[in-house]
This record gives structure tokens, C-alpha cells and sequence, in this order.
């Protein structure tokens, strides 16, 4: 009797401790996959959220670009040399030469019509087709730019397998209001569009491109859609007829931005979409499209680390209860001990994934700001250029004997600023999306910084001299340390001399000095000081440039040489990050540290970057 009692409460411990492992994995497994939804669900909401401001900010580029090649096209058409009907003139082709050069990026061709619609002067790529000579009447675009004497964007149409647009601008005299010609530009959509995100690959995010009239400029799906309309019979067999792609691009060609979620057999993907508007009119479209397994790439090895570590966890405690009640006194402080230490890993766990959120979102925080500084970059040079040029013009109207150069200087110094704002963010398209591309050579690093630190000497010299209005340079001395050996590299001189610029300028602007209480400068010089040693050890050569400013922020300095880290009160923080990648490119490295010690100046701080040397030579330089 006493035996079938115990067996019994045997079987029933067995049924229970079964019972409890079965109620255990089975609340586990349904805990952890309402888990991993939410998960999922709040991932994508955020993923939407971000692709949303990201099809904005895209398409603000884009339009701020078209505006500027706007203004290009009504600077030439009210310029002097076509005022006076100048169409195929010396003057007039160097100007637009000028014009081309700066927006070479963006159009393939700049070229001008006269009343009878021929061309009378083009500016292209060498070896390309000029077009001079053709009758270009038939042209919708030219006939409703001439009639409407307003600038006109045409219908696309390919050639040589190359798909194009135009914008117009009429030339009329200001005083007569005579039709004199037309000033145009070709625009290949795909290149254009590629400054701005991938299109041509689908696998990642890419963009799609339409104009007013929904032919598909640009599509990172398939290259054979572009000039197909979007409702055309190849475009429909290609998505088979998706409604809800179908009304999200009605949508989106009716002018309102939005979202969409859907699967037409390629996988499912997440489309965001805004319009671009020139004047309050809508001309091109894009949809920025995310195929949903990127998003959920990155969480579900996560998710998966977690669940691993959660059902070990469980299996453990599984193991621990059939322990616990077989051994239920002698092992219970082990237990105790065991679930103590699980219980911290879940917490450095759950503090890890908090880190992980903390650092989106300080990436987030960091892309916004950016958007606000270069936004704030572009509208400070901007203005001033607006606003000379037209007291500049107004000036210039009342006669020749007026002198407008230092009104010229603010203008040109303000242009060339937007002009390295442009490209930085098209050096820093290229470094993420990899397309940076170096053309080596060899040459002494010490001549160039020679030079380069030569020419920050001359600017200087202006400054000290009242010969230049910029004061950034005023009270600054550069010393460059002398060196004997031949420092000879093999890189692409232009970006390590980009590099050398941007470390020379970081340099200058935060060691030159601020105005008093009574708006004076000290009469105390600092000084930068700039080396380029060998280390013969390591055969490589490093270039240190010591600046006297305030140092590094203790809060910028992990992440100097990120994207946006900057707390200066100008630049958007993208020249550290565009040097690194140059550096880095050439199997250098790049690094910073404030400055300590008595060495000419104990503050500020001092940038260092090293190259592999290539030939040594044997040539001395003298001490500058």
C-alpha cells in the first residue's frame, strides 16, 4: 500500500512537473510572438515615419536644385550680351561656358535659339552632338515657351538610349518687351535623379521618378520602364495591375504625399511618395520605395539573439524546477544564486536594446538638425546674393562710371560658399553609396601643404592689410615646420589637398578671434602650427595641424568625425566625416586630440592624419 501511495505521488509529480514545462514553453512561445509583433509593428511605424521625412527632404533637394538651374537660365536670358540680342557671340559662349561648368553636375547641354527656334550657339560635353544649325520649331516646348514667353518644362523623349527633358526660358528685352530668343537646357533624368538616391538597384531603397504626366523618368525597379507611362499597358503587365500601387500614384500625380504597403510578386515593399513644385506647380513626382525585408533584416537577428537567450533561459528554469523539486532543499540557494544571474542579464540586455533606441534616435535627432543647418547654410549666402545683385543691377543702370566691387566681393565669396555646401553633400552622396572614385598620382605631401599653407598666408595678408573684407583670418599666423626628406605619396592629389583645406579652415575658424564688449579685435596673434614628419619605422608620413582655439567639445569628441557632429556656430558638420572617408580610402587614418602641455599654445587642438609613403627621395628643402 505504502509502495502504490508513493508511486502514485511519483506519477502525479512527473504529470505535474510535464504540466508546468508544456504550460511553460507554451506561454513562452505565445508571450514572445505578440512580443516580436509589436516589435515588427512599432519597427515599421518608425521605418515609415523616417522614409516619409526622407521622400520630403528629397524632393525639397531636388526643387531647390531646379530653382537654381532656374535662375541660371534667367540669369543668362536678362544678361547684358543677350539683352542685346548677343545669341553667338565670343562673350556670349563664355558666359554660358561659365554657367555649364557650374552646373555640369546637373545638365548635359546649355544652348540658345533665335527667333526662328535655330540654334545659334550650344554648350555640351566634348564629342557630344551640338545640335548648332537645327530648326527646332516643330518642338511643342519651344512653340509654347515663345507663345507664353514664360519658361516651359517639355515632355521627355530618348535618345541614344539616354532619356531627356528640357527647360526653356525666354529671352525678351526689357525695354521693349521683343522676343528675341530662347535660352534652354537638357536634363538626363536618370543621372539627374541619381544625385539623389539609388536607381538602379531594387534590392535596397530606391526611387522612382514621373513627370506631371506620369511617364517614369527614373526607376530603380527597372530600367526598362523609364519614358513608359506609369497607367501604360508595360508598366500595369510589370506591377500586374497593383491597386493599391495604382492609387497611391494617382495620389501622388494629383499632388499629395502619403504611403503605401503591397506586393505585386517581387516582395512586399513600403513606398512613401511627395511631390516636387516649382511656383506652386507640380513637375516631377518621386516615390521612395523600401523593400519590407531590409527592415525587418536588422530586428530579426535580434529578435532571434533574444529568443535563443530567452529559451535557454526557459530551459534552464525547466531544468532548475524538476531540480528544485526532486532536490528542493539541497539545491535552493543554488537555484536562488542561478536565477540572480539570469535576471542580470535580462537587465544588461533590456539596457542594451534601450542603448540601441537612444542611438536612433540620436541619429534621427542628428538628421534633422543637419536638415535645419543646411537649410540655415543655404539661406544665409542666398540672401546676400539676392539682394547685392539686385542693388548691384539697380547700381549698374545708372552708369559705368559706378564701382561695384566690393558689392562683387560679398556676391562671389557668398556663391562659393553654396558652391563647397554643394559639394560636400555630393562628396558625402558618393562616400555613402560608394561611388568615390580616386584618380592616384604620385607627389611630395610637403609641397602641396606647402602650398596650400601658402595661400591661407596670402589670404591672411589681405586681411591684415585691409585689402579683403573677410575677417576670419585676422590675427592668425601659420608656421609650417621645415622638413629635409622628399615626402613622396601616391594618392589623388586633389582630395588630400581637399583634405588639407578642410583642416587648415576647421583650424582657422576655431582659433580665430572674437570681437570684445567694445567690438575690437586683440592685438595678440595666435598661432596654428602645421608639421609633415616621416616615421621611418612604420614607412608612412604624417601630417599634424595644431590649432590655439577653444579645443574639442568633450560631447562631439567620440563622434568627431561622424556625419552633423559639430557644435560650431557655422558649417553643417560634414567635413570631418568627407576627409575620414578620403583618408580612410587611401588606407590612411585620421585622428584628434586637445591639446596639453606648454607648446606654443596649451589649448585648442591638434588633428593628425598618416599615408603610406611611396618613393623616397633623397631631395632637401630648405626652411620656409
Amino acid at each position: 500500500m505504502k509502495k502504490f501511495f508513493i508511486g502514485k505521488v511519483k506519477q502525479v509529480g512527473v504529470i505535474s512537473i510535464v504540466s508546468i514545462v508544456v504550460l511553460s514553453y507554451g506561454l513562452f512561445f505565445y508571450v514572445q510572438g505578440v512580443t516580436e509583433i509589436n516589435v515588427r509593428n512599432s519597427l515599421f511605424e518608425q521605418q515609415k515615419d523616417r522614409q516619409l521625412e526622407s521622400a520630403r527632404s528629397i524632393s525639397r533637394n531636388i526643387e531647390s536644385d531646379i530653382s537654381l538651374v532656374m535662375l541660371m537660365l534667367d540669369g543668362l536670358a536678362n544678361s547684358f550680351y543677350f539683352q542685346q540680342g548677343e545669341l553667338y557671340s565670343e562673350a556670349t559662349k563664355k558666359i554660358m561656358e561659365e554657367k555649364y561648368e557650374q552646373f555640369s553636375p546637373i545638365i548635359d547641354r546649355l544652348f540658345v535659339l533665335d527667333k526662328k527656334d535655330i540654334v545659334t550657339l550650344s554648350i555640351t560635353q566634348r564629342g557630344s552632338e551640338t545640335f548648332v544649325g537645327n530648326d527646332l520649331s516643330l518642338r511643342e516646348w519651344v512653340s509654347e515657351s515663345k507663345n507664353t514667353l514664360k519658361p516651359v518644362f517639355s515632355n521627355g523623349f530618348e535618345r541614344q538610349g539616354i532619356y531627356t527633358i528640357f527647360i526653356t526660358h525666354p529671352v525678351v528685352n526689357r525695354d521693349s518687351k521683343e522676343y528675341i530668343g530662347m535660352v534652354v537646357t537638357s536634363i538626363p533624368t536618370v543621372k539627374f535623379f541619381s544625385h539623389y538616391g539609388n536607381v538602379k538597384d531594387s534590392g535596397t531603397p530606391f526611387l522612382v521618378a514621373y513627370d506631371k504626366n506620369g511617364i517614369i523618368l527614373a526607376n530603380g525597379a527597372n530600367d526598362d520602364l523609364v519614358g513608359e507611362s506609369f497607367f501604360g499597358p508595360t508598366v500595369q503587365n510589370f506591377i500586374e495591375q497593383d491597386n493599391i500601387l495604382n492609387n497611391l500614384t494617382r495620389s501622388l500625380l494629383a499632388g499629395h504625399s502619403g504611403h503605401g504597403v503591397y506586393d505585386y510578386g517581387t516582395g512586399e515593399r513600403l513606398t512613401t511618395q511627395s511631390a516636387i513644385t516649382i511656383d506652386g506647380d507640380t513637375i516631377f513626382s518621386i516615390q521612395l520605395v523600401t523593400p519590407s525585408a531590409q527592415i525587418y533584416s536588422e530586428i530579426n537577428q535580434v529578435l532571434f539573439a533574444e529568443r535563443m537567450k530567452m529559451f535557454s533561459l526557459l530551459a534552464g528554469t525547466s531544468a532548475a524546477v524538476v531540480v528544485l523539486i526532486v532536490f528542493i532543499i539541497k539545491w535552493s540557494s543554488s537555484l536562488d544564486r542561478e536565477v540572480k544571474r539570469r535576471t542580470t542579464e535580462l537587465n544588461e540586455s533590456n539596457q542594451r536594446l534601450a542603448l540601441a533606441n537612444e542611438q536612433l534616435k540620436m541619429q534621427e535627432k542628428m538628421q534633422k538638425e543637419f536638415i535645419n543647418v543646411a537649410a540655415h547654410e543655404l539661406r544665409t549666402p542666398i540672401q546676400p546674393i539676392l539682394g547685392l545683385s539686385e542693388i548691384l543691377r539697380s547700381r549698374l543702370a545708372k552708369g559705368p562710371e559706378w564701382q561695384g566691387q566690393d558689392l562683387l566681393d560679398i556676391i562671389i565669396r557668398n556663391a562659393k560658399r553654396l558652391q563647397r555646401l554643394a559639394e560636400d553633400i555630393l562628396d558625402v552622396t558618393r562616400i555613402e553609396s560608394q561611388s568615390l572614385r580616386l584618380k592616384k598620382e604620385q607627389f611630395s605631401l610637403y609641397e602641396m601643404v606647402s602650398s596650400i599653407v601658402e595661400d591661407y598666408r596670402n589670404q591672411i595678408a589681405k586681411t591684415n592689410t585691409g585689402t579683403s573684407s573677410d575677417n576670419s583670418y585676422k590675427g592668425i599666423t601659420l608656421i609650417l615646420m621645415p622638413s629635409k626628406d622628399d615626402l613622396t605619396v601616391e594618392a589623388d592629389k586633389n582630395r588630400i589637398a581637399q583634405v588639407i583645406s578642410n583642416l587648415l579652415s576647421n583650424a582657422i575658424k576655431f582659433t580665430r578671434q572674437e570681437p570684445n564688449e567694445e567690438k575690437e579685435l586683440s592685438k595678440d596673434v595666435k598661432t596654428i602650427l602645421i608639421t609633415v614628419e616621416k616615421n621611418d619605422t612604420q614607412n608612412e608620413v604624417t601630417v599634424s595641424i595644431r590649432d590655439a582655439g577653444i579645443g574639442i567639445d568633450s560631447e562631439i569628441l567620440p563622434r568627431l568625425f561622424s556625419k552633423f557632429a559639430s557644435k560650431s556656430f557655422e558649417g553643417t558638420g560634414l567635413g570631418l566625416f568627407i576627409s575620414k572617408s578620403i583618408v580612410e580610402a587611401h588606407g590612411g587614418k585620421i585622428w584628434a586630440e586637445n591639446n596639453s602641455g606648454n607648446h606654443l599654445e596649451s589649448s585648442g587642438a591638434t588633428f593628425r592624419f598618416s599615408l603610406a609613403l611611396s618613393i623616397q627621395s633623397t631631395k632637401t628643402f630648405l626652411p620656409q
